[in-house]
């Protein structure tokens, strides 16, 4: 035991912290466009120190030395919109979870698509997180109205003057409509992939925001998340989709927040949870044409 206490523990613990963030960083920008920035980042800075202390290359260890303050301004400028989502997740944690609210806006979600999909409307939902959406469109029109499934159908609809683009949401709200979002860049998709979904992969690519679709040739509802497209889902996996993203947890996160369940809280027999929805889970689905 004396032994355990003599032991130097900083360099262990700050091996520790230096791997759980390393594994945090690789873990919030995996599936976004600065995946393999920061890949390539890590791998320079680790390289190169050790190649200049393994052959002792004095006058490259003197660069690095003195060029070392400005990777800090690089590494905010390079890495700026993964910085700001980043941020933005982790001071912008709410008091207290609605679930009641949150459930009721998946709800009109799925009705709504249930709805296009059957008539084979296009759609493109943005339900927005942390990160506003209003600096990434590069054009819509402000509409600022409540959520009804009536709503979003008329929007929709075609020949509508605003039925292009994409709709923002906001909570129980339609923010604006006939979105023009940013277009992916990758080049592993296939070439059939229409616009709509390219523009969901990009804005999630981007953002933090969950992506609803609709397709206008095939009736096919997907959705898209951290850049990744799934497609061809059942209403249950889209609700259950939804339900894991949104819908936050009931337990108490603070004392006010222990206060209040104590406050307005019975007591209460507990519940089995909730059976699995039926049905084969969702894929993602590389073929076909949609715009």
């Amino acid at each position: 035991m004396l032994a355990l206490l003599q032991i130097d523990w900083r360099p262990i613990v700050e091996i520790l912290i230096l791997a759980v963030g390393i594994y945090y960083v690789f873990t919030f920008v995996r599936g976004t466009r600065g995946a393999s920035i920061v890949t390539g980042f890590l791998a320079v800075m680790i390289t190169l120190p050790l190649v200049t202390s393994f052959f002792e290359l004095t006058v490259l260890s003197w660069l690095l030395g003195t060029i070392a303050p400005s990777f800090v301004v690089a590494v905010v400028v390079i890495f700026q919109p993964e910085i700001r989502r980043m941020l933005a997740q982790v001071g912008n944690l709410p008091l207290f979870g609605n679930t009641h609210e949150q459930r009721e806006n998946i709800e009109t979600i799925i009705q709504t698509v249930e709805r296009l999909a059957e008539v084979r409307i296009g759609a493109l939902i943005a339900i927005e997180q942390t990160n506003p959406l209003g600096a990434m469109v590069e054009s819509g029109v402000a509409v600022d109205c409540v959520a009804t499934p009536e709503m979003l159908e008329t929007i929709f609809f075609p020949n509508n003057a605003i039925h292009d683009g994409g709709v923002i949401l906001k909570g129980d709200r339609i923010t604006r409509a006939a979105c023009i979002f940013p277009l992916t860049r990758r080049q592993d998709l296939n070439k059939s992939l229409g616009t709509r979904h390219r523009a969901a992969i990009g804005l999630s690519e981007e953002t933090d925001a969950v992506l609803v679709l609709v397709s206008e040739e095939t009736g096919a509802i997907s959705y898209a998340y951290k850049g990744q497209l799934t497609r061809g889902v059942t209403l249950e996996n889209l609700r259950a989709f939804l339900s894991s993203i949104l819908v936050t947890s009931d337990r108490p996160r603070n004392v006010a927040d222990w206060l209040r369940v104590l406050k307005t809280s019975a007591p209460k027999r507990a519940t089995p949870p909730p059976a699995p929805a039926k049905g084969p889970p969702p894929a993602v689905i590389r073929t076909g044409t949609d715009y």
